[in-house]
């Protein structure tokens, strides 16, 4: 039998990076991206609901690649209990009893967090809600979201716990 052999990711960027660039509108691109963002994440989902009883979140962890600036990956993971808050974090909620994933959280990278707050004034409309989660999470709120998500606070009763 012969052996298929692979690429691996530093070759594959490697070479693109040498490429001339695409000529595709930014729109196109982030709307690919934002296709396969969600396709993997219901794939977390129906992969993770055979290993769950009942409902669970999943934390999508984003990495820059060191070796590539312009390379971001997306790590998908399912847990009982919701999350710490922390930089370069989405979390959302799988209901088990709906079969719906439901959207908690996002916190951009902390470089991506200081600009928002420092330029919060002349922030973009369709950048204020990534603001005020930003918001959230430094004095906290997001923190006690996730404690009474986790059984941990019964006596907060936040304006919205999940959208």
């Amino acid at each position: 039998m012969e052996e298929v052999k692979k690429d691996t990711f530093g070759k594959i960027a490697s070479e693109l990076l040498q490429k001339e660039p695409e000529e595709r509108s930014v729109i196109e691109l982030q709307r690919s991206m934002n296709e396969k963002y969600y396709e993997n994440l219901i794939k977390c989902a129906m992969r993770e609901r055979e290993n769950f009883t009942g409902s669970f979140f999943i934390t999508v962890i984003t990495k820059n690649e060191k070796l590539f600036p312009n390379t971001f990956r997306h790590y998908y993971f399912a847990r009982h209990t919701c999350p710490t808050p922390d930089y370069d974090q989405s979390v959302f909620f799988y209901d088990r009893r709906d079969e719906e994933i439901r959207y908690i959280w996002t916190i951009p990278s902390q470089d991506a967090c200081h600009y928002l707050i420092n330029n919060a004034l002349y922030v973009a409309p369709e950048e204020r809600d990534s603001l005020n989660f930003v918001l959230q999470f430094k004095n906290g709120d997001l923190f006690k979201i996730a404690q009474h998500l986790n059984g941990e606070l019964d006596q907060l009763q936040p304006q919205r716990i999940i959208a």
